[in-house]
């Protein structure tokens, strides 16, 4: 086991924020489209996951986070741990535009996590959804919690300048439309004809 990091919640937040950032400038997203927020304030500490929940870390996250994604028009789901099947808190209207069913579960701290916690007393009119069937078009995963089902085809990894969230291991992805076709397919206007 890591030893513990206390964390510095003003760091943590620059730290998230300035990945969100990042994130956004790299996936150029149109609004309404889902970012997917996974993670663990157990390893933002030092420690393993699952072991040292704290809302207080959780609650830094999203304040670090929901403000560029609401500006941008965006939806923001937040993965549950795996004692709620990494079932996500999303806002009622995203759960209403993408037509997700909404389970009855609410999570806290020993089943469900910091994040998803922190994410029901944070969002304006939070639901929990089973799963948002890999239509989440961009990520952030802090602490190895692994949301690659939430997002759909082709992901593509970010490559930001955090590398990092407190002593937790930070990932970002994007995706991009299925290149489908064969050898006389153009992708964009520009491409050269096929010869």
């Amino acid at each position: 086991m890591a030893a513990n990091v206390v964390p510095d919640l003003e760091a943590v937040r620059v730290s998230m924020e300035k990945a969100v950032t990042e994130l956004l400038a790299a996936a150029d997203l149109p609004r309404h489209e889902i970012v997917v927020l996974g993670g663990s304030t157990s390893e933002i500490q030092g420690q393993s996951i699952g072991s040292h929940t704290s809302l207080d870390v959780g609650r830094a996250v999203l304040a670090a986070m929901l403000p560029p994604l609401q500006g941008a028009g965006l939806y923001l789901a937040v993965q549950g741990c795996e004692h709620l099947n990494r079932a996500l808190v999303v806002e009622r209207a995203c759960a209403k535009r993408y037509g997700l069913e909404i389970v009855s579960v609410y999570p806290w701290e020993h089943a469900g996590g910091g994040l998803a916690t922190a994410a029901m007393a944070t969002f304006r009119d939070p639901v929990v959804v089973e799963n948002v069937r890999s239509r989440a078009a961009a990520g952030i995963d802090v602490g190895d919690a692994f949301i690659g089902m939430h997002i759909r085809p082709v992901g593509v990894p970010v490559r930001g300048s955090v590398q990092s969230v407190g002593a937790a291991h930070l990932t970002m992805i994007r995706t991009r439309p299925k290149l489908i076709g064969g050898q006389r397919a153009r992708y964009s206007r520009q491409d050269p004809m096929p010869g």
